[in-house]
């Protein structure tokens, strides 16, 4: 038994030596990556799954397996982690092959990223790291890919818009919208909510002067309440003149991760989606008037791991892939891949349109008009 044993290990050594020396000698050479598929697999309120395809190539006359195989793999959106796996024993047959891994995304850490991915003005870095590591060397591939979007400035727009009370006894519009303004407030930016500062330019053209008590929104990102609340700040209009009325919006990144499941879902589509109102005060009377002519809608598509068809990417889209960088080396330098570049996307801009001059001589119409115009 114990002769055996001797002899079993031997010929194991024996193995290893054999396999050294024909490394070192440039009989053996070492295994590498030819390249790494990546998509996304099923998503549920707590994981994402990402199927991956690992693209070897062995140029040796046997395999390699020797229970000492490893393979690391890591996904990362500006530097945070969101999948990462290790699998051992792995065997690598001689010439091409694929290996299947399976990992999982950490949903919760969807918040962490999109709070780096507005702090960087809208844009994310994804990197993908893989590691082989054999008994005749390790090869390595990594993958690198920007995501960029422009979800704030699409809300800038010089279109004038009228805005109707759609209420009895008023005469439409009773506001001009000539333009709006979006913009990140990035230095406020935090783990915790992203606010976003919107500016309206608003014209009264009525010939008395009424109170904006009151702007109010609500944000849902592919139906998802992502956001809701009012300014009290109050805003007088004067008859004839024009004034900026701003809404501090904000999104709760604590309510991010049950909208990726929607936009994983939806292969990677999201609509984003805000509805203002404003409360105005005319005398004695309050009343709502919802912005529809400025409501705003957004298609946001993104293309993380460069896998997506043509054919699913048309319509209005916001993110713009960079093209990927695949560098793929084995230990000894042999094994080079790159790919070229998949396209690009863009987005709808707003044409302008001239200012209203509208002139209207009263909020309220009636058969005939009284107290200057107002009934």
């Amino acid at each position: 038994m114990r002769r055996s044993l001797t002899v079993g290990l031997a010929g194991v050594l024996g193995i290893v030596l054999l396999l050294g020396g024909g490394v070192a000698l440039g009989v053996l050479g070492t295994p590498s990556l030819a390249g790494v598929d990546n998509q996304f697999g099923p998503v549920n309120e707590t994981t994402t799954v990402v199927h991956t395809d690992l693209h070897l190539r062995n140029p040796n006359p046997i395999g390699v397996r020797l229970g000492n195989v490893r393979v690391n793999y890591s996904v990362a959106m500006n530097d945070v982690t969101l999948a990462s796996g290790q699998r051992d024993g792995v065997r690598v047959p001689t010439g091409n092959s694929t290996l299947n891994l399976t990992t999982a995304i950490d949903n919760e850490q969807i918040p962490v990223w999109w709070y780096t991915h507005v702090d960087n003005g809208e844009t994310t870095a994804v990197d993908i790291d893989t590691r082989v590591e054999t008994p005749l060397g390790e090869a390595s591939l990594g993958q690198s890919r920007a995501i960029e979007t422009d979800i704030a400035g699409q809300f800038d727009s010089t279109e004038t818009r009228p805005v109707e009370a759609n209420r009895p006894f008023v005469r439409d519009p009773v506001l001009y919208i000539n333009q709006t303004r979006g913009a990140w407030d990035r230095p406020n930016v935090t783990r915790q909510q992203t606010p976003l500062d919107l500016d309206f330019t608003v014209y009264n053209p009525k010939s008395v002067p009424y109170t904006v008590s009151t702007v109010g929104y609500d944000i849902t990102m592919n139906g998802v309440p992502v956001g809701e609340g009012e300014t009290e700040r109050g805003y007088l209009l004067e008859p004839r003149t024009t004034e900026t009325i701003r809404a501090n919006a904000a999104i709760r990144n604590d309510r991010l991760d049950e909208w990726w499941v929607s936009h994983i879902d939806r292969d990677q589509v999201t609509d984003l989606r805000i509805d203002f109102y404003l409360i105005v005060e005319f005398r004695t009377e309050q009343f709502r008037i919802d912005l529809d002519a400025v409501d705003y809608e957004q298609r946001i598509e993104t293309d993380i791991f460069g896998d997506r068809s043509e054919s699913a990417q048309g319509g209005e889209q916001t993110a713009t892939p960079a093209p990927t960088d695949d560098t793929a080396t084995g230990s000894d330098g042999s094994a080079t891949a790159t790919a070229g570049e998949d396209g690009s996307v863009s987005s709808e801009t707003t044409t302008p349109t001239e200012t209203a001059t509208e002139t209207d001589d009263g909020i309220l119409d009636g058969s005939s008009e009284t107290d200057d115009g107002v009934l």
